[in-house]
């Protein structure tokens, strides 16, 4: 475990599934906050070349991104992420989870989105078709970019 709180806030993301237009945003305030984002996957990615960017890879399999990710974050820190679970963990560390819509989450509303998730499944479960979630918009896009904004002023 990661324990070193004495250490700079970093940003950690959930790489498989994040839209690559919300990695250039995080690359972009990487360089020019000159904060380290480290990407989780489970597949080699491509990433700017920058100090203060690098990656994980991790075996492919159910969550082995997310463990690493639980296993490795601080509080203080950042995780981009849509994955609740993996939310609700990080809120457990005193961490900051953001999706890629620009939802930051907390304590009231994770439990509230858990609960969502699991009827959702259920739904499916027994067959009814709910459909994924809506593209990712310049609306999204922009609230992701302020809330993030946010974190980098609160963090200095």
């Amino acid at each position: 475990m990661n324990d070193n709180t004495d250490a700079e806030p970093q940003i950690w993301v959930d790489a498989d599934a994040c839209p690559n237009v919300i990695k250039e945003v995080l690359y972009h305030a990487a360089d020019r906050t000159q904060t380290r984002v480290v990407l989780v996957a489970n597949q080699s990615l491509r990433t700017p070349p920058s100090r203060y960017i690098s990656s994980v890879r991790v075996a492919a399999g159910f969550d082995v991104a997310d463990n690493e990710i639980v296993k490795r974050v601080n509080a203080g820190d950042l995780v981009i992420t849509a994955d609740i679970p993996l939310a609700a963990e990080v809120l457990e560390k005193k961490a900051v989870a953001l999706n890629p819509r620009g939802e930051t989450y907390t304590p009231a509303t994770i439990r509230e989105r858990l609960t969502m998730r699991d009827f959702m499944d259920t739904l499916r479960a027994s067959g009814v078709q709910t459909g994924g979630p809506d593209a990712l918009n310049q609306k999204d896009r922009q609230r992701f970019a302020n809330e993030l904004d946010k974190w980098l002023r609160q963090r200095r």
